[in-house]
């Protein structure tokens, strides 16, 4: 993308200034990896503030019905820590103890969980956060190569074009879809992002080839627009991969197990940066 970027910007249907005299590319990708970065931040900020809130509420709910209930029957309301699969939550637990007129004894314990250990809900956030940045930035690239495709007339472009599309998607949808899975959207969420993902290419292919007619892809407009597009996008690629996917997944508490679990796993990363890269052949 960058490198496309660099080719579009650089071509000499723009002035020289500023376009050929200044690194248009890489300032527009570092200043698109640097607001990536802020928004990686506010995001997570509001994400987490959200579950505080959800969590307060929960809390003020549990009490009121455990009020509510308390004037009826005697109970005693404790707070207990349950280990679940390593996770620990806090739960508020009522001990109903009802007494009828043959002496029975009842206890009724209706634990509410308000809230999952500060870990695991920070983990939960940031793969929310990170699946919807990536989400933005390989839409922005997708309509791109869409554009790219439609506008295309000669059949020896388009073939082997279209070959690196479908792979190039296919990965990208691989790398989307654990995000998506990992960030446990509801159903809805889940099929919106996916379907978002799925129609932006084609949309960039429909939209390029309404527009052969009138459309030069040597304009001075057009080449500013795809230049700039192609800069933003692999900033916000560049950021995501190596910062909120590579580093938190081969450099955090993700990579555990046997050393030849994780050398497969180096393995798998580097097998998968070639075949993208390979795909630089045929686009």
């Amino acid at each position: 993308m960058l490198h496309d970027a660099e080719h579009a910007l650089s071509s000499p249907c723009l002035p020289a200034a500023p376009w050929r005299r200044f690194p248009v590319p890489g300032f527009v990708a570092m200043a698109a990896a640097l607001a990536t970065l802020v928004l990686d931040f506010l995001a997570t900020r509001f994400y987490e503030a959200k579950h505080r809130d959800e969590a307060a509420r929960v809390k003020a709910a549990a009490a009121a019905a455990l009020v509510a209930t308390s004037s009826g029957s005697d109970e005693d309301i404790t707070v207990v820590t349950v280990d679940e699969d390593e996770r620990k939550a806090p739960l508020l637990q009522t001990h109903c103890h009802g007494h009828g007129h043959s002496h029975s004894h009842s206890h009724v314990h209706e634990p509410v969980q308000v809230e999952g250990s500060e870990a695991e809900v920070s983990a939960h956030v940031r793969s929310i956060v990170v699946s919807q940045i990536l989400e933005m930035g390989i839409v922005s690239h997708s309509v791109i190569i869409g554009l790219s495709l439609g506008v295309s007339r000669s059949p020896c472009t388009i073939r082997p074009l279209v070959a690196a599309l479908a792979f190039h998607q296919f990965f990208e949808g691989f790398a989307l879809g654990g995000c998506i899975a990992q960030a446990q959207f509801k159903n809805l969420s889940a099929v919106l992002m996916a379907s978002f993902f799925a129609i932006t290419t084609p949309a960039g292919i429909a939209a390029g080839a309404g527009m052969t007619t009138f459309y030069n892809p040597n304009s001075p407009r057009a080449l500013v627009v795809e230049g700039i597009l192609d800069s933003v996008s692999a900033g916000i690629l560049i950021y995501m991969s190596l910062v909120d996917l590579i580093a938190v997944d081969f450099l955090g508490g993700k990579m555990t197990g046997t050393l030849r679990q994780q050398v497969m796993a180096y393995i798998a990363l580097f097998l998968g940066a070639l075949s993208m890269s390979s795909l630089a052949i045929w686009a």
